[in-house]
């Protein structure tokens, strides 16, 4: 949960920022090119245990789509329409470019270009961003005014760029942050409607959506939701019949395309850089909350991550590439349509030293050349790329459009690993080097793909670097990482095959009970001979585990464990062997038993954002009594757990927790049922246990 008071300082700076002159900037800031000498004989001794890194290529992940790489203006920054801002922009490969800049959305009205109680910079008018926009090669989202507008201006507004100026402008969002309104306590986002509630401002979207449709029915309108385990994530606030995404999501979903979320993890490096492990259960959950809310053909509706950053130690050196780099790939694997860190430029703040580089606390990815209030320190000269800069420019290396991520992962926590597959059939290879003062030597180990003998081709960037070094060398399976690094290998394939059929479409599940799934898909294309059969693969971890085969579209899988979350792709093989690339992924999780002797009922009853409080009913079904119970269960997570219970005995040790009766109710007699209660703790996602087992009989869950 991070602190919401800060958001007003990030997004909205208290006066106008100083500026120092431009600075001449060298050619060759994304690439210093050359074979690389000596990348594998870091100054820093390598660490004494070996990294094992799986690439599957049979576990299809997301597609990259051609919004995926973005980043976020602010009409505060005077170089916004700057020619050497954008052609930075481009060869870093952005993608996307967020209008008119945070906070500043809910105060800004585009046709006189103010922002009443800010600070609007020269030449940063939407026409002059446009302009930026195009010469970067980007696609402009636009944030649409909710807190001081009105939907007719906003409709306007989409008339004025798709209609009259023909921009093709696709994605807008109504307001930012608006949870930030004061409803939930904390106030830093202008909002002057007379109600302040998620029912207010779903209502409003609605209203939104619909002006801005009738004027394009072409664009794409998303409402603001908060990242799951963010504040206010699980707070119900005033008449609001649930937490904010569930509210708006509930009223609003059926008129929306795409949901925008934020995430700040928060902390220092050493803490923010393992939270990119959050990210698999906050977007399930994400998208669980708009299957459940969101009404009839929910499926269709998008995930935006439009602001994300590093918020202390780190955020112009190197964690902050390091972070980028894994978060970028975590949510592009887990199908966000498009990243944005926050922000441009943004302005000096407070200056540390980390891992050691100086560290200007700026959010922006360039300098702003600003200093210090007391003049003692000052950023380097205007537009020199900060790290973030370089981490954006290996993603635009590593994940390109139209390349699969496929799974990849480590043994080792402080390494981490992705990887995509290209249509060319090079697979790339990005691994993360957490760890500030060791090398790690790293073995690579690729399934359902043989890498060629030639040496691959290597970018890294290095703790401290001005640039990304490029060039070919070594070996596809084998590196050794420089500490707090990025590396990307591109790796082609050691036999060229042609012929091959397609993938299968989306897979769907249908018929999901304890333990069987129906898992069907559009057949696939044949290639250069007829299809032979469909091949089912579950992931697990960086492994996958075939679960069958059949020569139709459907096939119904056995043998699965109860509450347990699974995701499969399906690949074709045809009759000379050759193999397609995977499926998209399909995510589906077992129930629990449609009868049995027990039944459990688990109820959040009171969340406020790092814990709750939450009841726990359980029910013998049987007709003979208990005399003497225990209820066990496993979290779904590492950070979750019992921090105090009543009405029972409770322990946890590790991810198990076990909960015993006491005098009063360890005897349940034949259809009897007792309640008991316990305070629970989570410092990421909060996934909710399903599968409970009483006296090691699995309970139906209610």
């Amino acid at each position: 949960m991070r602190d919401p008071s800060t958001s007003g300082r990030r997004h909205i700076p208290a006066s106008r920022p100083s500026r120092r002159g431009r600075a001449a900037l060298v050619t060759g800031l994304l690439l210093a090119t050359g074979i690389l000498v000596g990348i594998n004989q870091p100054s820093v001794g390598a660490a004494t245990a070996p990294v094992t890194v799986t690439v599957n290529t049979r576990a299809g992940l997301a597609t990259v789509p051609d919004t995926a790489l973005g980043i976020n203006h602010a009409i505060w920054d005077s170089q916004l329409g700057s020619v050497e801002t954008s052609d930075l922009l481009r060869a870093a490969g952005v993608q996307m470019l967020r209008y008119p800049g945070g906070s500043y959305a809910d105060i800004y009205h585009w046709r006189d270009h103010t922002a009443p109680g800010g600070y609007v910079a020269p030449g940063t008018d939407f026409d002059t961003f446009m302009a930026g926009v195009r010469r970067t090669g980007a696609q402009p989202m636009i944030i649409a005014n909710y807190g001081t507008g009105t939907p007719a201006e906003a409709a306007d507004w989409v008339r004025y760029a798709n209609v009259t100026k023909r921009y093709g402008a696709r994605y807008w969002t109504v307001g930012n942050e608006n949870y930030g309104n004061g409803h939930y306590g904390s106030a830093w986002e202008a909002d002057h409607h007379p109600d302040k509630s998620a029912t207010y401002y779903a209502n409003l979207v609605v209203e939104y959506a619909d002006a801005m449709k009738a004027v394009d029915p072409t664009i794409k309108v998303g409402a603001v939701l908060t990242m799951p385990a963010n504040w206010p994530d699980g707070l119900t606030a005033g008449n609001d019949p649930g937490p904010w995404n569930q509210t708006v999501l509930t009223i609003a979903g059926p008129k929306i395309d795409f949901v925008d979320v934020h995430w700040y993890p928060g902390g220092t490096a050493a803490e923010s850089l393992p939270r990119t492990s959050h990210i698999d259960d906050a977007i399930h959950l994400l998208r669980q909350q708009i299957a459940r809310y969101a009404g009839p053909n929910a499926a269709r509706i998008g995930i935006s991550l439009t602001e994300l950053n590093v918020t202390s130690g780190g955020m112009t050196s190197q964690p902050a590439a390091l972070f980028l780099a894994d978060a970028y790939s975590g949510l592009l694997a887990n199908g966000v349509f498009t990243v944005q860190w926050w922000n441009v430029r943004n302005g000096i703040g407070t200056v540390s030293t980390v891992a050691g580089q100086t560290d200007y606390g700026d959010y922006g990815m360039f300098s702003s050349g600003t200093c210090t209030s007391d003049g003692s320190v000052c950023e380097p000269p205007l537009n020199t790329p900060f790290a973030s800069y370089h981490g954006l420019s290996m993603m635009s290396l590593f994940a390109q459009t139209g390349d699969q991520f496929i799974r990849a992962g480590s043994d080792q926590p402080l390494v981490g690993a992705h990887a995509v597959r290209r249509a060319n059939g090079e697979v790339a290879v990005l691994l993360v080097n957490r760890d500030p003062d060791h090398a790690h030597p790293v073995t690579i180990d690729y399934a359902g793909f043989t890498p060629s003998a030639a040496a691959p081709r290597v970018y890294t960037h290095t703790n401290g670097a001005a640039a990304i070094a490029a060039g070919q060398s070594g070996s596809a399976t084998s590196r050794t990482l420089p500490p707090y690094s990025l590396t990307t290998l591109v790796v082609r394939p050691a036999t060229v095959v042609t012929g091959q059929p397609g993938a299968p479409g989306q897979p769907t599940a249908t018929g999901v009970t304890d333990r069987t799934a129906t898992i069907s898909w559009p057949a696939a294309t044949r290639g250069a001979s007829p299809i032979a059969k469909y091949e089912v693969y579950r992931q697990n971890g960086a492994v996958s585990e075939q679960l069958g085969e059949t020569s139709g579209s459907t096939l119904t899988v056995g043998n699965l464990d109860p509450g347990s979350r699974y995701t499969v792709n399906v690949l074709t093989r045809d009759t000379a062997g050759r193999v397609s690339w995977a499926s998209p992924p399909l995510t589906f999780t077992t129930g629990s038993p449609a009868s049995s002797t027990c039944s459990v009922r688990f109820t959040n009853t009171t969340d406020w954002g790092n814990g709750y409080v939450a009841t726990v009913d359980i029910v013998n079904n049987a007709t003979s009594p208990i005399n003497g119970w225990t209820l066990t269960w496993t979290w779904p997570t590492t950070w979750q757990q019992v921090s105090s219970g009543w009405s029972a005995n409770w322990e946890q040790v590790g991810t198990g927790v076990r909960v015993t009766g006491n005098d009063d109710n360890r005897q349940l007699a034949g259809g009897a049922s007792t309640s008991v209660g316990f305070v629970g703790a989570y410092s990421g996602p909060n996934v909710v246990p399903t599968v409970f087992r009483l006296n090691g009989t699995l309970c139906t869950s209610l």
